[in-house]
C-alpha cells in the first residue's frame, strides 16, 4: 500500500522536528518535505506532490491562509490540514474558505493528529473538538441580518486592502499577506484613493478607522 506523503509547513524548526518524529512512528505515513514559510510551501508542493499539507497559519511573509488558497488552486490533490495555535472564528473560517480540509489546534494529542492526517488523506473533513464545537454553535445560531459593509463603492478585495492600509501595512506587506503581486496592490490602492476621494495613505487609513476597519 502506498504511504501517505506529508509536507510539514511551520516556521518553528523544533515543532516540525516533533511532528516528523511523530509521523515516523506510523508505517503508512511519510514526511516528504518541510517548509518554514508559505512561499517555501508553494515550491515544495510543486516539487514533492504531497497528499497532505500540515500547515501553520501564522508565519512570516505569506500567511497560512494565503498559502492554503494558492496550494489548493495549484494542486487540488494536495489536501490542507491546518495545525495552528489560533482557535478564533476568524482564523478557522478564513482557513476553511481558503480550502483547508481540516483544522486542529497545536495542543492536539498524538493519536488525534495521526487520525486526522489519515482522514484528510482519505478525503474526509476533520476538525479538533474545540473547533468542531465552534462550528456547531455557528451553524446552530439563527442567521443574523448582515450589516451593510463600509464603503460599498469598493470591491471586496479593495476593502481588504484598505483594512490592511489602516493597520499600517506597507504595499509589499499587503502583497505578501494576500498572496498577490506588488503591482496588483498598487492598483488597488490607487482605485481606493480615487473612489474615496483621498490624497494619500494617511487620509485613507483615518477614514477607514473611523468606519471600523483596521481594528
Amino acid at each position: 500500500m502506498d504511504r501517505v506523503r506529508i509536507l510539514l509547513v511551520d516556521d518553528h524548526a523544533h515543532f516540525r522536528a516533533g511532528l516528523r518524529a511523530l509521523l515516523a512512528t506510523a508505517p503508512d505515513l511519510e514526511v516528504c518535505g518541510e517548509s518554514a514559510s508559505g512561499e517555501e510551501a508553494l515550491a515544495a508542493v510543486a516539487a514533492h506532490q504531497p497528499d497532505v499539507v500540515l500547515l501553520d497559519l501564522t508565519m512570516p511573509g505569506m500567511g497560512g491562509v494565503a498559502a492554503a488558497e494558492r496550494i489548493v488552486a495549484a494542486s487540488p490533490h494536495a489536501r490542507v490540514l491546518v495545525l495552528s495555535m489560533s482557535d478564533d472564528d476568524e482564523s478557522v473560517f478564513a482557513a476553511l474558505r481558503a480550502g483547508a480540509r481540516g483544522y486542529l489546534l497545536k495542543g492536539a494529542d498524538r493519536t488525534e493528529i495521526l487520525r486526522s492526517v489519515r482522514a484528510v488523506a482519505d478525503g474526509e473533513a476533520i476538525f479538533g473538538p474545540s473547533v468542531a464545537a465552534r462550528l456547531g454553535v455557528y451553524f446552530a445560531a439563527p442567521p443574523a441580518q448582515p450589516a451593510a459593509p463600509p464603503f460599498p463603492e469598493l470591491t471586496v478585495r479593495e476593502r481588504e486592502v484598505l483594512d490592511l492600509v489602516a493597520r499600517h501595512l506597507t504595499n509589499p506587506q499587503i502583497a505578501a499577506r494576500l498572496g498577490v503581486s506588488g503591482k496588483t496592490v498598487r492598483n488597488h490602492v490607487s482605485n481606493i484613493f480615487a473612489k474615496l476621494q483621498v490624497a494619500d495613505r494617511a487620509a485613507a487609513a483615518a477614514l477607514a478607522r473611523r468606519s471600523g476597519l483596521g481594528g
